[in-house]
């Protein structure tokens, strides 16, 4: 694949039972670049991201890979040439965690000795220590067993990524955790990922372009994340985000040790990083903010 931007035109699934789950929806998907999909249970975004490999079919219109339809190419070797992240890892759980690591790259026929070489060095790329190469993964922390699903997910080198809530199952710090490191890999490593999640701050954390929908696979609202806090779309948009709860209006409160920000609701949500003393300084103004679960963003940013 060249570029490898996904385009979605005018693509509607209605399921047997007459479930509407995505209505005429559009959308491109740029290259090299993390595409997040958000939005509650029942809003469609994990079945746009499956009819990119094919797990689930279109009713109708288009998908393409570089102009391509997928349509057009077989499912299964497109599956192989798609790395894939789901929630709770997926892994098998009777095989060791180098062999799980292996699995795709020994179906598309590399030798057991090259594949198991790959993917310990992906155990070094995302941060695993070698020693767990033969472990069982009921033998590894929730978090280790996401990393081994990543590792996974990049062991044919693919150019797409698809990660379907692939955080949702642990606890808060190792989410943060796997969060950096998926940003990392992305600097390091370039691909274009489509990420699905329910959860905003995690959209707006890793997203280059995010996508808001609400129930149908009706897009409410795309863009960078600063877009959509400087602009929400509409009410639900706001709701969803929380700006009509005051949660992303953040103002700067002086303490003994520093600048902390605080929302509406008198609750410090992050700090001011490499300010002076005095919120209105124009120094102050200017510097970094750092908000928990949130982008960097200016101090005046909604």
């Amino acid at each position: 694949m060249g570029a490898d931007v996904i385009e979605f035109r005018d693509v509607t699934k209605r399921f047997p039972d007459g479930t509407l789950a995505v209505d005429d929806f559009s959308l491109v998907v740029p290259s090299r670049r993390i595409t997040v999909l958000v939005g509650s249970s029942g809003s469609g975004k994990t079945t746009i991201l499956r009819m990119i490999n094919r797990m689930v079919d279109p009713t109708s219109g288009r998908i393409e890979i570089d102009g391509e339809d997928v349509l057009s190419l077989k499912p299964v070797a497109l599956r192989r040439s798609i790395g894939y992240v789901m929630q709770n890892s997926g892994l098998l759980p009777h095989r060791k965690v180098v062999d799980n690591i292996a699995t795709v790259p020994l179906l598309k026929g590399v030798s057991k000795k090259d594949a198991r070489g790959r993917a310990l060095d992906l155990m070094d790329t995302v941060g695993l220590e070698r020693s767990l190469a033969d472990r069982y993964p009921s033998q590894l922390s929730g978090g280790q067993q996401q990393r081994v699903g990543v590792a996974r997910g990049l062991a044919v080198d693919p150019n797409i990524l698809l990660m379907d809530e692939p955080f949702g199952a642990v606890d808060p710090i190792v989410r943060e955790d796997l969060q950096q490191e998926l940003l990392r890999l992305q600097r390091d490593l370039g691909k274009t990922v489509v990420f699905v999640t329910h959860d905003i701050d995690e959209a707006f954390k890793l997203g280059d372009q995010v996508v808001i929908f609400r129930k149908g696979g009706i897009v409410a609202q795309k863009g960078t994340p600063s877009e959509i806090l400087a602009d929400p779309a509409d009410d639900f948009v706001a709701s969803f985000i929380g700006a009509d709860r005051g949660r992303r209006a953040l103002h700067v409160e002086e303490t003994p040790t520093g600048s902390v920000l605080v929302d509406s609701d008198g609750r410090p949500a992050g700090v001011l990083s490499g300010s002076p003393r005095g919120a209105g300084s124009s120094e102050a103004k200017a510097a970094t903010v750092s908000v928990a679960g949130a982008p960097a963003q200016g101090e005046d940013a909604p």
